[in-house]
């Protein structure tokens, strides 16, 4: 089974996992969003997803479709220039990607809204619909 998600790439979101951005890259939104509001479980929880990241990696891997699209470009695309609209052209999204890239990332909801769906987009283009 191809790897969809990268182990290193999870340790390095895992710096900034107080948080959640780990969580989210694996597919956890809400997790990831319990992670973002109490700051990791107050650093608890962060600790000790130093352990549970490569089952994490393994889980990712075994849910989500590899393709021609790549999970991780996908993912520090929009964490980086998700306001802009870039991971969504990576995505083949022109047209809503031009709207982000127009209006701040849909004043930033429509960033939020892809870290909570950007692994299900993703897997959707992989498996061709």
């Amino acid at each position: 089974m191809p790897n969809t998600h990268n182990l290193v790439v999870g340790y390095v979101l895992w710096i900034f996992g107080f948080m959640g951005s780990h969580r989210f890259y694996y597919g956890k939104p809400v997790t990831g969003t319990l992670w973002f509001f109490t700051l990791g479980l107050l650093l608890i929880g962060w600790i000790v997803d130093l352990f549970l990241i490569p089952a994490m990696e393994k889980t990712a891997d075994h849910y989500y479709t590899a393709g021609r699209k790549d999970y991780t470009i996908a993912w520090v695309l929009l964490t980086f220039l998700g306001v802009f609209g870039v991971h969504r052209f990576y995505l083949e999204k022109w047209i809503t990607g031009i709207v982000y890239l127009l209006t701040g990332g849909l004043f930033l909801l429509g960033v939020l809204y892809d870290f909570w769906t950007l692994n299900g987009q993703i897997d959707e283009v992989n498996q061709g619909r």
